[in-house]
């Protein structure tokens, strides 16, 4: 396969030359890709922590019972799970709305902060909405402040210049987002994991991230959650060294990514965005509505028909993903800092992203 003759090329290290490869809009042969809804090869069913999460409090999050889900891990990838899509029909859309809608919102922070004064990045919803809603099929038509959302900040904010964390720059943390870690966290065997930093990554079909490790966060024992809405995408997934060659994979619409143990501070990127394998406007799974009697406590809030219009149409062209990661251990503070106000200095707009007219990029070791 042209995928797996690349990895034996001199010259660059293997991971970047696959990178290249996927990012390619002409790439066709994606055949060595993993893909969990049709699992074969070095794919394994991995076991869950099913009486870790009551059927109740994966109701309240939005998921289908632990019983429910299907759970696979990869060879030579130990701490690795993927889980397609566990949502309750309708779910997703409550987590796609707050990416959109209110998460954006300050005390965040967000790539619009950069460049933009204060005043012009509040409700971004509100200056978008219309504009969106409106939304032909040129790509001519000029962008929504929205359609500009690059990446959000939760939690913690990371410090783009000393890339770390700091006791002096933390927003407090959603609660529903972090209620629904919780539960996915504890059905992998993590009970009492704290979800303490976020990144919330909007992706575009021109859009990709580039390689790195997550290594910021002080305690690498608690795993990174990964959750995808909207189109899919290509990930890759390497070794501790960029010369190890990555497996590729597909992530859809509501699947969940843990990284783990071993896994924890593995080499990783997302070269291309793809058009959900349905061939529709948006995956099936986003069509659905919700239940109109969610449980008492649920986090999940009914998002009404115009404010779906608008997601549904930010959707048919991007992807959002949120990654949650535990910055402190139990009872570990921040080293004591000098020269520093800890305030985010952030990199420029599409320092996350590469895009289609970068050929070269350095990404923050961030996903």
């Amino acid at each position: 396969m042209a995928a797996a003759a690349l990895t034996r090329e001199g010259g660059e290290d293997a991971f970047r030359r696959l990178f290249r490869f996927y990012r390619q809009r002409d790439a066709s042969d994606l055949r060595g890709v993993v893909d969990f809804s049709a699992p074969g090869g070095q794919v394994f069913r991995s076991q869950l922590s099913i009486s870790s999460v009551s059927d109740q409090d994966a109701c309240r999050a939005g998921l289908q019972p632990v019983s429910q889900w299907k759970a696979y891990g990869l060879s030579g990838y130990p701490g690795f799970i993927f889980i397609p899509n566990p949502f309750l029909p309708g779910c997703q859309r409550h987590w796609v709305k707050q990416c959109l809608k209110l998460y954006p919102e300050k005390p965040n922070v967000c790539n619009l902060d950069l460049h933009m004064a204060p005043e012009k990045t509040t409700d971004l919803w509100g200056q978008s909405k219309e504009q969106l809603r409106r939304k032909g099929s040129s790509k001519w038509e000029p962008r929504s402040l929205l359609e500009k959302l690059r990446w959000v900040t939760l939690g913690y904010h990371y410090n783009w210049d000393t890339k770390k964390y700091s006791a002096n720059h933390h927003t407090p943390f959603p609660s529903d987002l972090a209620f629904l870690s919780e539960q996915v966290a504890a059905a992998c065997g993590f009970r009492g994991f704290q979800a303490q930093a976020g990144i919330l990554n909007y992706y575009h079909f021109d859009s990709s991230l580039g390689i790195h490790v997550d290594e910021s966060e002080l305690d690498h024992s608690r795993p990174l959650l990964s959750f995808s809405f909207g189109q899919s995408s290509i990930f890759l997934l390497g070794g501790l060294k960029r010369e190890e060659a990555p497996t590729a994979m597909f992530m859809h619409s509501g699947d969940i990514m843990v990284m783990s143990g071993f896994s924890r501070l593995l080499y990783h990127a997302v070269p291309r965005v793809l058009p959900n394998p349905e061939g529709t406007a948006l995956p099936s799974c986003l069509n659905q509505a919700h239940s109109s009697d969610l449980p008492v406590g649920s986090v999940i809030e009914h998002s009404s028909d115009e404010d779906w219009q608008v997601c549904a149409k930010y959707l048919q062209s991007s992807r959002i993903n949120m990654t949650i990661r535990q910055v402190l251990a139990e009872g570990q503070k921040f080293p004591e800092e000098s020269g520093t106000n800890g305030k985010s200095q952030a990199p420029s707009e599409d320092s996350y992203h590469e895009n289609s007219k970068a050929k070269r990029h350095k990404p923050n070791r961030v996903s």
